[in-house]
């Protein structure tokens, strides 16, 4: 129970300060007085919370979306919280995201997208313009699974939404799509094939026509899980999504990976950090397969370079495999797993909390 606590407690705190959130009063930090500052709980109990957004502008308000016991919020910067979605036929958030110039616009996408044996599936994306007060359905009913929603930061009308799928057969509802009348409509721009959905979608914090994603071929089985393939990969739009391309060599692994998450920040144009499930040079079915963790690119994505192959990074890949890079240093990244890690010379070192 402790051991469940403290990553439920450290999710929120990691996901709250790296919500676009900055500081105060931002002062330097010396050991010492790191050294006295402990996680504590902060809520809500109960439930696994996998999706995080902050007001940007306002440093007490979040939302805080939960695997299966829906959205939560609060105002006072996690002292309380407000369930605001249970009158909903749905209760698995998989993301959540809001536009920075106008918070009061949320976008919620249902499904739980870190897969495990007991994950509920979701019915689409719902919308709030009232600060969650009131919530209208506003499409992609099959999806299944969002892992990601991304919100335009000056137009909430423009809105992506990335696509797991429910993941148990083929299926045409998995990729990006795309709305810019705010949820009225929804265009499917990046779509691999039937079996490859999104596990993760970043927008450059310096050019929001630029988005890169995460493609993950995955098929899962009530006795079984096939993660990785030909259709995993990144993907790169430099036109707000109407075009895609997928980033290969120039020091991307070779062949076939699995799960992807990514992250970029605003400290640093350019940067891209990409944490990648590979198989860790063991063989599969006797075939060699890739090692390595995490890359980077220092150009958006022209080039990588493989900076760290350390296990404890990702974990339980499919389950995990999601990394935040700090909004004021672009060399502290933090990585949530079976427990978690930070680097704070850009990935090429982490060291690992003990559980």
């Amino acid at each position: 129970m402790k051991k469940a606590l403290f990553f439920l407690s450290l999710s929120i705190a990691l996901v709250l300060c790296f919500s676009g959130v900055t500081p105060l009063d931002a002062q330097e930090l010396k050991a010492e007085h790191i050294a006295q500052l402990k996680y504590r709980h902060i809520g809500p109990v109960g439930n696994r919370l996998v999706s995080v957004a902050g007001v940007p502008s306002d440093p007490l308000t979040y939302y805080v979306g939960a695997a299966s016991g829906g959205i939560w919020k609060s105002t006072d910067g996690g002292l309380n919280w407000k369930p605001v979605f249970d009158k909903q036929p749905v209760h698995a958030i998989g993301a959540l995201g809001l536009c920075p110039a106008d918070p009061e616009v949320v976008y919620a996408g249902t499904g739980e997208a870190f897969i495990r044996s007991n994950i509920s599936i979701g019915n689409g994306v719902w919308k709030s313009s009232d600060g969650g007060e009131n919530w209208v359905h506003t499409g992609l009913d099959k999806t299944g699974r969002i892992s990601r929603i991304v919100v335009h930061p000056t137009d909430p009308s423009i809105a992506y939404a990335a696509s797991l799928g429910h993941a148990y057969t083929p299926q045409e509802e998995r990729g990006i799509f795309r709305t810019t009348d705010g949820g009225e409509t929804w265009e499917h721009v990046l779509k691999v094939d039937d079996k490859t959905g999104a596990s993760d979608l970043v927008m450059d914090p310096h050019n929001p026509r630029i988005l890169f994603a995460g493609m993950w071929q995955l098929e899962i089985r009530p006795w079984t899980r096939t993660s990785g393939g030909p259709g995993s990969g990144i993907y790169k739009s430099s036109d707000g999504g109407d075009t895609w391309t997928r980033l290969e060599g120039h020091g991307l692994p070779e062949g076939d990976i699995g799960k992807i998450a990514l992250a970029m920040t605003p400290a640093q144009s350019g940067r891209l950090y990409a944490l990648i499930e590979t198989g860790d040079g063991l063989p599969l079915n006797g075939e060699p397969t890739n090692s390595g963790e995490l890359w980077r690119s220092e150009d958006r994505g022209g080039s990588f370079k493989l900076v760290n192959s350390d296990r404890n990074l990702t974990g339980r890949g499919a389950y995990y495999t999601r990394c935040a890079a700090n909004p004021e240093n672009p060399n502290e990244i933090y990585f949530l797993s079976a427990s978690y890690a930070t680097s704070i010379d850009g990935g090429k070192t982490a060291t690992s909390a003990a559980s």
